[in-house]
């Protein structure tokens, strides 16, 4: 996700903000990670969350959604995460937007802050990959040249590096946090036939099955109570049919592909969170054949930005395609909104062929679009042998 905000502050402040006050400012942008929006801390109920701004004197011109995690054995500091934020002016100094971070939350408590800037450093095509894979000397995306390097990228990186702060990117493009590597569909300008065109002859023709076999692709009902986007409880949620259909089947995915699947009431708070900040922030996404679900998707927006965060698939019928269904509906809706991504979340950065991984990149790469590389996740810590220890601790953990 790429960022452009105002100008930097003169003398940038951070402090506390309201919920609504965070909310303004995420409409005001273009595009905004889920993750960096007020109703995700009440999404992530095992963390404490707070909201905090940069302030140009009066003028919010930047915010950040911390959340807080508390050490084994010290729990009064806390690992303070901003999961693909802090949102900020990227392009900018970015000393005086990230130094009064650190001795805010140094002064309250954290001993160390985890972020990943939504900063594009590489973009490959689809084409690429393509020709990657089926390259027996290619064995890893990034030993492809990107079809564009990002400068700002590029120097957000090196900054980071030479104040200190630790990347947290493992090899295989995925670990504790959130993907450095991820797949993009552009929107853009775009229309159906040419994101049509866009996809391999595999995609197209699994989209004409599942049409041709009677797939019906429907969007979810779901009901609360009485939710605000401030206040968000366990007692708020009803759970609706279509959403426990769909953790069913979710269940059922992660039981035939060795996933720990997460439990019912993860859904229902998050579908209750999101959707009361924004009636149009989250959707649930059905395919049936006669009568059978036989896929189903979670899509995520905020702005221009799409998301596809979750998905689920029957181990019969899976001839009648009913995933490339969802995701085709899911395109062609996030088009209708205008919007300019659509992201497919994360993928390994391997291509060869041998590797098991290389299968999700393959499947996603054959939508078109491209694979893209962010600046990824970095630690500064601020107390440091506080640090040493939470990492030793995560590293017995196997995380």
């Amino acid at each position: 996700m790429s960022y452009s905000a105002p100008a930097r502050p003169v003398s940038p402040t951070v402090r506390p903000i309201g919920a609504a006050e965070h909310l303004a400012f995420v409409r005001s942008r273009a595009s905004v990670s889920f993750l960096q929006t007020p109703a995700w801390g009440r999404v992530k109920t095992e963390w404490r969350s707070e909201s905090l701004g940069w302030f140009d004197g009066r003028r919010l011109v930047g915010a950040g959604l911390v959340l807080h995690r508390p050490v084994p054995r010290f729990d009064r500091f806390t690992l303070a995460y901003l999961a693909e934020g802090p949102v900020i002016d990227w392009t900018g100094e970015i000393d005086a937007w990230l130094d009064p971070l650190a001795a805010y939350l140094k002064a309250h408590g954290a001993f160390a802050i985890r972020l990943g800037p939504p900063v594009r450093t590489n973009t490959w095509s689809a084409g690429q990959v393509k020709e990657g894979i089926s390259d027996p000397g290619i064995k890893r995306l990034t030993e492809l040249p990107s079809l564009r390097d990002d400068p700002i990228g590029a120097r957000v990186t090196g900054h980071l590096r030479d104040a200190g702060w630790l990347p947290r990117n493992p090899e295989d493009g995925f670990g504790a946090g959130h993907p450095q590597f991820k797949y993009e569909i552009p929107l853009a300008g775009r229309t159906e036939d040419e994101l049509l065109r866009g996809m391999n002859q595999q995609w197209r023709r699994n989209i004409k099955k599942a049409a041709k076999e009677g797939v019906e692709v429907t969007t979810g009902e779901f009901t609360a109570g009485d939710v605000t986007a401030g206040d968000v409880t366990a007692g708020d949620v009803t759970v609706g049919e279509d959403l426990k259909a769909f953790h069913d089947l979710y269940v059922h995915t992660a039981e035939r592909d060795r996933f720990t699947p997460r439990p019912l009431r993860y859904f229902e708070t998050m579908f209750a969170a999101l959707r009361a900040e924004d009636p149009e922030r989250i959707r649930l996404y059905l395919a049936h054949h006669q009568g059978d679900l036989v896929a189903a998707t979670v899509l995520v927006r905020v702005g221009t930005h799409a998301v596809y965060v979750y998905g689920a698939s029957a181990t019969e019928k899976r001839e009648v395609r009913g995933s490339n269904a969802c995701q085709w509906a899911m395109i062609r809706d996030s088009l209708a909104a205008g919007c300019d991504v659509y992201d497919l979340r994360g993928i390994t950065p391997t291509l060869d062929a041998d590797d098991p991984h290389v299968g999700l990149i393959q499947f996603k790469a054959g939508i078109g679009g491209r694979a893209v590389r962010y600046v990824g996740e970095w630690d500064l810590p601020l107390r440091p042998a506080i640090y040493r220890a939470f990492d030793l601790f995560m590293r017995r953990r196997g995380r």
